[in-house]
């Protein structure tokens, strides 16, 4: 092959209970990637539509990671990148996150898949320390490998594709503000009360056990967010009011979507999850904000040839 298209799914980081460790990938939600060989070496951006972002490889996320994964490689082959962006950098879905799984997937096809999709993450990953200051997997590895991901260690780098039952849908409701994930981190507390770490681990583990067992009850006892969520709230408008509306709608739980200011909300299928997406609508429209809805089954591809 001498040129892909590729569709690069958003992302859900955190899934409220796992900061930094969980993730999950949207299916009908992403942006559009073309890369193709070129006679020249190194990486060139060559076109970006739909966001006013850096052309310089080594300031943009899909450049740095795609550089990380040459320079392992060794190989001299160039390549030119095209993004059609679909995804708002500062949405809180995995911007950055697209675009770095993106290009490493597509150079690596084109190179003939020398790594696996698992060994494509760390250099993903460098493309997230590029965007937030910190080299997270929790959206680069759903990105990747579709589904849900748990980070299980970052060192060495584990990462666990855990299964989805087949009837949980995603609502996503994005206001148009930019909230940076490096300016949502800085909020956060080095410490927190033991207490609250309690609860956190219960729920982590109790939303992995209701995923295993397509436990719904499960789940949504364990979507709640003791240590994060209380910090991040304030900066996002009607925060508390959307996750009352996502309870009084049926949903099994939510919370905000990465370092946000998008909120999800996950329910046991399609049906309840457009209601919910309707009633969220019609809170948002009193408000003076703009905004975008997104109704979406779990992707269990990730980053993709089209």
């Amino acid at each position: 092959m001498e040129k892909i298209n590729i569709f690069c799914p958003a992302t859900i980081a955190n899934v409220s209970c796992g900061f930094d460790v969980l993730g999950l990938c949207l299916e009908q939600v992403g942006d559009i990637m073309t890369i193709s060989k070129s006679s020249e070496p190194g990486i060139r951006i060559k076109r970006i539509s739909g966001q006013d972002l850096p052309l310089q490889p080594d300031r943009n996320v899909a450049g740095i990671a795609a550089m990380a994964l040459l320079e392992c490689t060794g190989s001299e082959q160039g390549f030119e990148i095209e993004i059609e962006k679909r995804i708002k950098p500062g949405s809180g879905i995995g911007s950055s996150a697209a675009s770095a799984a993106g290009a490493v997937f597509g150079i690596n096809s084109l190179l003939g898949s020398p790594f696996s999709t698992s060994e494509l993450i760390p250099f993903a990953m460098k493309g997230e320390e590029l965007a937030s200051g910190v080299p997270h997997a929790d959206n680069v590895a759903p990105a990747l490998l579709g589904g849900f991901s748990l980070v299980r260690s970052y060192d060495p780098l584990d990462v666990i594709t855990l299964p989805v039952p087949d009837d949980l849908y995603v609502t996503v409701i994005h206001p148009q503000i930019e909230l940076k994930t490096a300016d949502s981190r800085a909020v956060l507390k080095k410490t927190v009360p033991l207490s609250h770490a309690i609860r956190q681990w219960g729920n982590l583990a109790g939303l992995v056990s209701g995923l295993y067992e397509n436990d719904y009850d499960r789940i949504a006892a364990s979507l709640q967010d003791v240590i994060i969520e209380p910090l991040r709230g304030p900066l996002i408008p009607g925060f508390s009011e959307l996750k009352q509306i996502a309870s009084e709608g049926g949903a099994l739980g939510s919370g905000i979507s990465g370092s946000g200011p998008s909120v999800f909300a996950l329910s046991r299928g399609k049906k309840t999850a457009q209601a919910v997406a309707e009633l969220m609508n019609v809170f948002y429209r009193k408000l003076d904000v703009a905004f975008e809805i997104h109704v979406s089954a779990i992707s269990a591809k990730g980053t993709h040839i089209i």
